[in-house]
């Protein structure tokens, strides 16, 4: 037995905070290095949001886990005001986060929809296959 397809959504979703991890651990040492906040919070700040965005990942087989991925975002984008390329980095993410569950919940119902249409074709003929 083959298991079920992992979504397109999710797929994505992966990738985007695959990602945006190994930007945030660059950040938080960027934000210390200039000195915007004291090292411990600097640090521990970045590895405590790198760890939210790891949990995230191994969450999202849970719908809400998407909405945690939202917060996430506007965190990365809240995080500007502490360096301001951040708000371009982190608008960065939060657009391409957007369009990955834009589109792939568009190409999930797609493939959706052309599974249950293959599903009636085949119930149809192997219903035509009986009765001949």
């Amino acid at each position: 037995m083959t298991p079920a397809p992992r979504s397109v959504k999710r797929t994505l979703a992966t990738i985007v905070l695959g990602f945006e991890v190994i930007v945030v651990a660059l950040a938080a040492l960027v934000i210390f290095g200039l000195g915007a906040l004291p090292p411990l919070l600097a640090l521990g700040g970045g590895a405590l949001l790198a760890l939210l965005m790891v949990a995230v990942l191994a969450l999202l087989r849970y719908e809400w886990a998407y909405v945690a991925g939202w917060i996430l975002q506007l965190i990365m984008v809240a995080a500007g005001f502490l360096n301001p390329a951040m708000f371009f980095v982190g608008g960065m993410f939060a657009a391409m986060w957007a369009y990955c569950m834009i589109s792939g919940s568009r190409i999930d119902n797609q493939n959706q929809q052309f599974n249950q249409f293959n599903s009636n074709n085949e119930n149809n003929e192997n219903n035509e296959k009986e009765n001949s």
